[in-house]
């Protein structure tokens, strides 16, 4: 599919973006890749800190024009995000892939495995997968009340706020200080839909997980569509999203929590909840920030 014109490049001649409807602050253009400079920019960010109200103020306008807010740290330890290596010539689309499909590969890969093996028994990379995932009993009791086949997608649940409406007031919690954003700044991508901001920088987050973003991108199309999710924030390896339909029974979250361990393992795996079932109560049910980290 044919992507929409990049609006970025008129902002070198046009730094407030005039041009484009807008009234921007001072800001830059970000066309760093792990590969040497882009053949145009991948977002531009404020220079000034990100504050209360300027989702909403900086965040609403720019759509007209084809860009997306989003909230980026450039005071981790990775620095912002010339030093994230990304990579946007190792995309796909979206579009180009199934979520339930994209999960279930991620589950039967990283799962049924595991459970199927004989603890017993010996075979190539056994010791960084046991240290992963413990061993098949162990595991088993992780990722229930589900087991070796992929329970497929969760169903979809009722809103209790505007998705965009939800996502600015994210947005305005975590530039408000006190936040683990040590330093956020509010940034525009070129982007279809919220849930394609990764994929459009080339964010490379996941990639010791997964290569082409695209395919995680597909996920979060269908949690757009599922539970009214929006791309708030991103640093080196960490993705946050704001939710406006978030589960609230058990049984929901425990649906919800196995996509999210076929999405990122190490929210389960490398938590402190460590099970499943414990994850779900404690980051899934009601809440209205999911937040992924990939190892």
């Amino acid at each position: 599919m044919a992507t929409l014109p990049n609006p970025l490049p008129s902002l070198a001649a046009d730094p407030s973006g005039r041009a484009l409807g807008l009234e921007l602050p001072p800001g830059k253009l970000i066309d760093t890749t792990d590969d040497g400079p882009w053949h145009e920019p991948l977002l531009w960010h404020t220079e000034a800190p990100a504050a209360p109200g300027d989702w909403a103020t900086l965040g609403s306008a720019p759509r007209t024009a084809g860009l997306l807010p989003l909230l980026i740290d450039v005071g981790g330890s990775q620095g912002g995000p010339e030093e994230w290596e990304l990579m946007p010539e190792e995309m796909s689309y979206p579009g180009d892939h199934d979520a339930d499909e994209v999960l279930a590969g991620y589950w039967e890969e990283y799962a049924q495995d595991e459970l199927d093996l004989d603890a017993d028994v010996d075979y190539p990379g056994k010791e960084a997968v046991t240290e992963l995932f413990g061993e098949a009993e162990e595991f088993a009791e992780t990722i229930a009340p589900h087991g070796v086949q992929w329970p497929g997608l969760a169903p979809a649940t009722a809103p209790e706020a505007d998705a965009d409406d939800r996502a600015t007031e994210v947005a305005d919690s975590l530039a408000g200080g006190g936040s683990w954003l040590k330093e956020p700044r509010l940034a525009l991508v070129p982007a279809r839909r919220s849930a394609d901001i990764p994929a459009a920088i080339g964010w490379s987050g996941p990639v010791n997980y997964e290569g082409d973003v695209a395919r995680i991108c597909a996920v979060l199309r269908s949690w757009e569509d599922r539970f009214g999710v929006r791309v708030v924030a991103l640093t080196f390896d960490q993705l946050v999203l704001s939710v406006a339909a978030p589960p609230t029974t058990p049984a929901e979250a425990e649906a919800v929590a196995a996509e999210h361990f076929a999405f990122c393992p190490d929210n389960i795996t490398q938590d402190e909840s460590e099970t499943l079932r414990a994850y779900a109560a404690d980051e899934v049910l009601g809440k209205r920030v999911w937040s992924f980290w990939w190892d």
